[in-house]
Parts: C-alpha cells; sequence; structure tokens
C-alpha cells in the first residue's frame, strides 16, 4: 500500500465551498488592506499616547455599562410579567450606576482595572509556571519563561501601586499600552492577509 493510497482524500464537494469563499475575499482584499491599515495606525497612535488611551478605554467602558443598564431596564418594563422582573430592573440599575460611577472618576476606575490586570497577570502566570514544572511537555522551557515573564509583569504593576496617588500617571498607561499593541497586531494580521489574497492566482472559470 503506498503512502498516496493512505492520504485523506478530498471530494470536490468539499474544496468548492473554500475555493469560492477564496476567490470572493480575492475580490475584495482591498477592503481587508484598508482595515489592516486603519488598525495599524489606532496601534501606533495608542502606544504613542498610551495614557489618553487608558483613560478612553475607562470612559468608553461606563458608557457602555450606562447603555446597557438603560436598556435592561426599559426590556425589562416590556416583558413586564415575568418572574425575573425585579432582578432584570436592579441589574439594569447596577449596570447604569457602575457607568456613572466610571465616567465621573475614570482615574480612579482606571487605577481599580489596572489593578485587576495584575492580578490577571500574577494568576496566569503563576498557573504557566506550575503546569509548566508539573507537565514538562515537550518545549516546556518557553512556557515556563513566559509565565515567569507574566507574573513579573504583574508584580512590577502592583510595585508601581505604591507610588499612588502621588504619581497616578506612573503605571496607569500599562492598560492603553495593551491596547495598542493588540491594535497594532491585529492590523498587521489583517494586512497580510490582503497582501495574500492579492497574490492568489486568477480563478479558473469551473470555479467561479
Amino acid at each position: 500500500m503506498t503512502n498516496d493510497s493512505m492520504q485523506p482524500s478530498f471530494g470536490p464537494n468539499l474544496q468548492n465551498p473554500v475555493v469560492h469563499e477564496l476567490n470572493h475575499m480575492r475580490k475584495e482584499w482591498w477592503c481587508f488592506l484598508i482595515v489592516g491599515i486603519l488598525l495599524v495606525l489606532s496601534g501606533i497612535a495608542s502606544i504613542a499616547y498610551p495614557w489618553f488611551t487608558s483613560i478612553g478605554v475607562v470612559v468608553f467602558l461606563g458608557a457602555l455599562l450606562i447603555i446597557s443598564g438603560i436598556t435592561t431596564v426599559i426590556s425589562a418594563f416590556w416583558a413586564r410579567h415575568w418572574n425575573a422582573f425585579f432582578l432584570q430592573v436592579l441589574v439594569g440599575i447596577v449596570y447604569t450606576v457602575t457607568g456613572f460611577v466610571i465616567t465621573d472618576a475614570p482615574l480612579t476606575s482606571l487605577a481599580l482595572l489596572t489593578l485587576m490586570l495584575a492580578g490577571f497577570f500574577v494568576i496566569a502566570g503563576a498557573f504557566r509556571i506550575v503546569t509548566a514544572l508539573v507537565l514538562q511537555f515537550p518545549q516546556w522551557g518557553w512556557h515556563l519563561f513566559n509565565g515567569l515573564v507574566t507574573a513579573m509583569l504583574g508584580l512590577i504593576i502592583f510595585r508601581s501601586f505604591r507610588n499612588l496617588p502621588e504619581e497616578p500617571s506612573g503605571v496607569l498607561w500599562i492598560i492603553g499600552l495593551l491596547v495598542g499593541l493588540e491594535l497594532l497586531l491585529n492590523g498587521w494580521t489583517w494586512v497580510v492577509l490582503a497582501l495574500a489574497l492579492r497574490k492568489l492566482p486568477d480563478p479558473e472559470p469551473n470555479q467561479t
């Protein structure tokens, strides 16, 4: 028995949808390129001004909570006759009040969010360290190194909070920096995808 006979065969019914989707995406490659460029520029701006990005994220979160709270209360009154009416109203009120508190004191809210992020880094890093040492799977050293870096980043953020509130901007820019990196990497992914789609060969007549 040859190796070719052992390979799984994929019929035309399975290949054609994928080919058709790629051909359709190829026609709109410039749209993906524009989205990627805009995300890259947004990421660069967020990294250049992380403090303003952090404040913007907090204010945006507060606005989302206010909108969610108001819509939750309205939907509860629309469907008035049900068992969870008072619970939905209470949830909507909590969302709305929390949103107003965040937008009214964005600096304090940003500090709390940064502390939560630091705690997440410490817990996630410790979990990765323990997992790498216990399981010792292939290339477990990189997983251990990742956990150490993540945990150290969280501890550095916690340590920087000793200067608060005398120097409130000392570490609160970390959220803006992370948002900027996410936008930058996500945008670059779209750019690479767009350029790859542009280089695809023209579809054959029986594939359109």
